[in-house]
């Protein structure tokens, strides 16, 4: 039995999918939601084994949604009503899609694909694909205070770090959890926007504040919330580039 999560912020079109997907008995409708931060707390809370979610969402898109599940991620097809251009970075990225609105044969041919997915990692693989594709960059990131997410805009983001096994994303005034693996997340990044400064560490640039050189050619930085942070020996250099470009 596949497992299903529908998210769409439009009632009718989830009553259409829940309609279509009675034609496939081996899919099972487990829940549903009509925003961002509902997706990620019922995908977490049910562990669907496919989610069919809406892009075009108030808050975080539906790509933001699915790259701030921790692996392996369930199955996802993502509903979209995007320009050709974006259409094109699925298909390049081997992600499955539907075109609103959602007709009966193009859906059995997506829960077709399921049926013979392929392993969890390379659906990681894809969706870090598409998102570099189409320069879909993240906005905003779906992050965790306690039990509930958070939608956090680029703009107030200051910097993720890796610690203790756990990724974190610090803004002014907190530091909330994160699923996606620092590595995972330099992939879909904006490289004119963020900088690595160490194997745990990524900043946003126009959150630094001060850069001071050390004489082992390493260096510290001080970011716009007032924490301090080492730049490792090799990335010196890279970042101050990147800080005199801005």
């Amino acid at each position: 039995m596949i497992r299903t999560l529908i998210v769409d912020d439009e009632q009718p079109a989830r009553e259409r999918l829940k309609q279509l997907l009675t034609a496939h008995p081996d899919v099972e409708v487990v829940g549903e939601a009509d925003d961002d931060i509902e997706a990620a707390e019922r995908i977490t809370e049910l562990s669907p084994d496919l989610v069919l979610l809406d892009i075009q969402m108030p808050g975080a898109s539906g790509l933001d949604v699915a790259a701030s599940l921790g692996k392996p991620r369930p199955a996802v097809i993502f509903c979209t009503a995007f320009d050709q251009y974006a259409v094109d970075a699925f298909e390049l990225s081997a992600l499955d899609y539907l075109l609103k609105p959602v007709n009966r044969a193009r859906l059995a041919a997506a829960i077709d694909r399921v049926r013979m997915a392929s392993a969890p990692a390379g659906r990681d693989r894809a969706l870090e694909q598409l998102t570099q594709a189409s320069g879909m960059a993240p906005t905003r990131f779906l992050a965790k205070r306690g039990n509930r997410f958070r939608v956090v805009p680029v703009g107030e983001v200051v910097a993720f770090t890796f610690v203790d096994g756990i990724t974190h994303l610090t803004t002014a005034s907190e530091q909330l959890s994160m699923q996606p693996t620092l590595a995972s997340l330099s992939r879909r990044l904006d490289a004119e926007a963020f900088f690595q400064v160490s194997r745990n560490a990524i900043i946003r640039l126009d959150a630094v504040r001060e850069a001071k050189p050390f004489n082992d050619g390493t260096g510290e930085i001080l970011l716009s919330n007032g924490q301090t942070m080492l730049v490792a020996r090799r990335r010196w250099r890279l970042l101050l580039d990147k800080l005199g470009d801005l």
